[in-house]
């Protein structure tokens, strides 16, 4: 069923699928330039200290008096609690971005909660298979929980590898929607490439979202490069209480696949605005520019246009219509201390995924 649904995608093209616009991922301009600043470039691609966290919980434990309650948990992680309904979306509580657990780039700072210590979910919204979005041990912790899992075409492959009953699975291809647990799901076009190993390049379809109760309306990119698909969700589907758009891990090299600052508020203001918050930043290396570049960019240029943004602390907590202004907290880390200094053995021991466990189960093996 998997494989007749794939096929009969208006995305899926000669064997694969395709952006509408086709371009790929691959880098724009020449790429001699691209490898030496990887190699030679000085900067602070990582922070020189682990980077502080905060503990949701205690403000968890009380109910949102607006019926809408925002917690990012790092990077493109975020659990939306919309009128008593909580979402989750791409859960990434492993130690590292990579299939394996011994290399690959490592988190800046130690998940805020473990995954055994989330409220209830009602689902979990998974926006494509790359590694920095669909984590296994995240994915096999949450799947003993039984938590419905939406997602776009041929991600549930691997949800099944990785321990998911295939009835909490719910795959949609672009433009369609699901309910599920009273939420509103809606997969919408996006600009990026699928992929977790040699040979699998585009046979998963990636997706932007919107998220919907009968009140409320989030906008989550997952990946993606600028696209005019942009103003048509926004016609369609808004305006949005809040939309969460990617804004880490960009080089102008990369513009296709990866907004970056200046193309995420584009990007906005084509949604139709509202409130932005900036997600894919501060918790691994994956790009080459500074860790907290991203995010003090955006805020110079927001500033300027006088866009609405927010920035909260990793784990803050937060409800949209009571937050006046971002908080630039990056700016208050020291960078004195040698980056080899990141992660304490504690941390490394942190039992993020399940209350009893190591941070990071076995490594998955490339496919």
């Amino acid at each position: 069923m998997r494989r007749e649904r794939t096929v009969a995608s208006a995305q899926y093209v000669g064997g694969r699928f395709e952006n509408p616009s086709g371009l790929g991922p691959g880098l724009q301009g020449a790429k001699l330039p691209i490898l030496g600043e990887f190699f030679f470039r000085k900067g602070r691609r990582e922070p020189g200290v682990v980077l502080p966290v905060d503990d949701p919980r205690p403000v968890w434990a009380a109910r949102a008096s607006s019926g809408f309650r925002v917690t990012w948990l790092g990077h493109s992680t975020v659990l939306l609690e919309l009128e008593g309904r909580r979402v989750l979306t791409d859960p990434v509580f492993g130690d590292r971005a990579s299939p394996v657990s011994f290399a690959g780039p490592k988190r800046f700072h130690p998940v805020p909660v473990p995954i055994d210590a989330l409220p209830a979910l009602d689902a979990v919204i998974l926006s494509h298979d790359h590694y920095d979005h669909l984590c296994r041990p995240s994915i096999e912790a949450l799947a003993r929980r039984r938590v419905p899992i939406v997602t776009a075409l041929g991600v549930g492959e691997h949800l099944e590898r990785f321990g998911v009953d295939p009835a909490c699975i719910i795959e949609l291809d672009w433009h369609e929607s699901a309910q599920v647990g009273g939420v509103f799901f809606t997969a919408t076009p996006a600009q990026h490439f699928s992929g977790r190993g040699v040979g699998g390049r585009n046979q998963t379809l990636w997706a932007s979202w919107v998220i919907a109760t009968d009140r409320r309306k989030v906008f989550f990119s997952g990946d993606t490069g600028l696209t005019p698909e942009f103003e048509r969700i926004g016609r369609r589907h808004g305006p949005f209480d809040l939309v969460m758009l990617e804004v880490g891990a960009y080089h102008p090299a990369w513009g296709s696949i990866h907004l970056g600052p200046e193309n995420a508020l584009e990007a906005f203001q084509m949604l139709g605005g509202g409130t932005l918050l900036p997600v894919h930043w501060g918790t691994f290396n994956l790009g080459l520019h500074d860790w907290d570049e991203p995010a003090e960019t955006l805020l110079r240029l927001a500033t300027e246009r006088d866009a609405r943004i927010l920035t909260p602390r990793l784990g803050g907590v937060f409800e949209p219509e009571h937050v006046e202004r971002p908080a630039p907290w990056w700016r208050e880390i020291p960078h004195e201390r040698p980056v080899t200094e990141r992660l304490s053995p504690a941390l490394h021991e942190s039992p993020a995924l399940r209350g009893d466990s190591a941070l990071v189960g076995p490594g998955e093996p490339r496919s």
